[in-house]
């Protein structure tokens, strides 16, 4: 077979056309080489998206400010670790079976006293230092109960620490560190400026250790919150700053460094308690004074009014001539208290103390407890429909004064009577009278006889047909001795007197 026979052959043309499209596919494959970038990759298209630069330099401000805060107030932040050591009685093994199975021991008490070690974790700032010794804020449920307490600082030291003081109604506690070391104190703000939409920032120890030393942001989402666990007395301030376990104690602080609370509590409906953007933080107004107070005695003096606060009902309100006014009715008052000495009386409702308004039970009781003994205050009331101005000098509150029912006048909660109350007790729709709620123990309604479930018609001998003129009576009619006309069961009953 000649050459042109060889390049005409079948196999030949095929083997051909596959080295030509190689050859095609290299070519094609150099030329993409190349037009890539030296590194060999091929070069991506950026973004046509600008950036303007005027929003840029905004948005890099306020990351300027954050960084800022958190460097300032970072130093004056701790972490609380605190062990609580409580004792067990655990009996031992001696007797049968024991001895059956294993012959007598050594001789033993009967039962034996067995320690156990649970450790906290929480969160505090640095607010005072003298001669030494630095004195930080933080909750007292983080320390209560507490039998060593140690503080570990930023910069990754740790000290003993001691508790020098605690409240339990605003749940607030001072720690002490010595140490020679230089630690800066947090600047303090005006949590009375806070509004809602202001930035918030949290700092603190979240879920332990191993967060410590964690800032978030949020905004301020509320203020003025009631409600707090464990009868907390507090109007708090509510943040979305993710809050969790640890937190508590460590500080809620504003745009310029400034604390404005300390952070609490949360409320949560995960099973863990996690964040759901639902914090709350004592605002640092109800704390300052506390400080001083800790430092100088190791605890702190509420002022005492010596009056029972009720929220009216519906029926209450309208009856009284309350509609829309906010405050606190003083239910009862404690005979020789304050209340008492200076002319207010059941009945009358609380509207302001010193020009500021009281818009409930409990912002009332935090403006009292922060007034000093000695302070003569301006209350505020509304009585018969007519607002009246009465001079009280408070005094220093104590648990036995609070506790003293004998002295609860008249010591009787009534509500007016409804349909659903006349329906539950069968009454006929023109039945008069107060429907007796709640008879406090120890009091002169207690002592007298009166029994809840009963239906109040006279003071005195006087018709008591509505609520208001139960409370005109009960300040007009009983200057020395006190009963009850009631209806018991159908039966109409006078109750014994009680001589004031």
């Amino acid at each position: 077979m000649n050459i042109m026979q060889k390049l005409s052959s079948k196999n030949l043309l095929v083997f051909n056309l596959v080295l030509i499209g190689a050859i095609f596919g290299f070519s094609l494959a150099f030329l993409s080489f190349s037009c890539s970038t030296p590194g060999g990759r091929v070069k991506a298209q950026e973004s046509k998206v600008v950036i303007p630069e005027d929003s840029l330099a905004v948005a890099e401000a306020v990351q300027t400010t954050f960084h800022a805060v958190a460097e300032k107030v970072l130093p004056s932040v701790i972490e609380l670790k605190t062990v609580s050591v409580r004792k067990q009685q655990t009996p031992n093994f001696n007797g049968i079976p024991w001895e059956f199975f294993f012959g007598p021991r050594d001789k033993e008490p009967s039962d034996r006293d067995r320690e156990y070690r649970s450790q906290g974790l929480g969160s505090g700032i640095i607010v005072r230092q003298k001669d030494g010794v630095y004195y930080a804020l933080t909750n007292n449920h983080v320390v209560d109960d507490a039998n060593e307490i140690t503080v570990a600082t930023k910069d990754g030291k740790e000290y003993s620490a001691q508790l020098v003081g605690k409240d339990e109604r605003k749940d607030l506690a001072l720690v002490s560190f010595k140490t020679n070391d230089s630690y800066p104190l947090a600047s303090l703000g005006d949590s009375d400026t806070v509004a809602v939409g202001n930035w918030a920032i949290a700092i603190g120890n979240p879920l332990g250790e191993q967060f410590s030393f964690s800032v978030t942001m949020g905004i301020v989402s509320a203020v003025g919150r009631t409600g707090g666990p464990g009868g907390n007395i507090n109007d708090f301030i509510q943040t979305d700053a993710p809050i969790n376990q640890g937190n508590s104690g460590g500080p809620l602080v504003n745009i310029r460094g400034e604390v404005i609370g300390i952070n609490t509590w949360i409320a949560s409906n995960l099973s863990g308690g996690g964040s759901v953007g639902l914090g709350f933080a004592i605002p640092i107004n109800n704390v300052k004074r506390s400080i001083d107070e800790f430092i100088n005695t190791g605890t702190t003096r509420y002022g005492w009014l010596g009056v029972s606060l009720m929220e009216p009902t519906k029926e209450t309100v309208t009856a009284m001539g309350l509609d829309n006014k906010r405050g606190a009715l003083a239910a009862q008052v404690f005979l020789g208290s304050p209340a008492d000495k200076g002319g207010i009386k059941p009945g009358d409702f609380i509207t302001h103390v010193n020009g500021k308004e009281a818009k409930g039970i409990q912002q009332l009781q935090m403006i009292v407890g922060d007034l000093k003994p000695g302070d003569n205050a301006k209350f505020t009331v509304i009585r018969d429909k007519q607002t009246k101005e009465i001079q009280v000098r408070i005094e220093v509150r104590t648990d036995q004064v609070a506790s003293d029912n004998k002295k609860l006048w008249p010591g009787v909660a009534v509500v007016p009577l409804n349909d659903q109350i006349r329906q539950s007790l069968e009454l006929d729709k023109d039945a008069k009278g107060l429907f007796v709620a709640q008879v406090i123990s120890g009091s002169p309604a207690d002592i007298v006889g009166l029994k809840q479930g009963d239906r109040i018609t006279a003071i005195n001998g006087t018709a008591v047909n509505d609520i208001a003129a139960f409370y005109k009576v009960l300040r007009e009619k009983t200057n020395e001795e006190l009963w009850f006309g009631i209806t018991r069961n159908d039966s109409a009953l006078e109750s014994l007197k009680f001589k004031r």
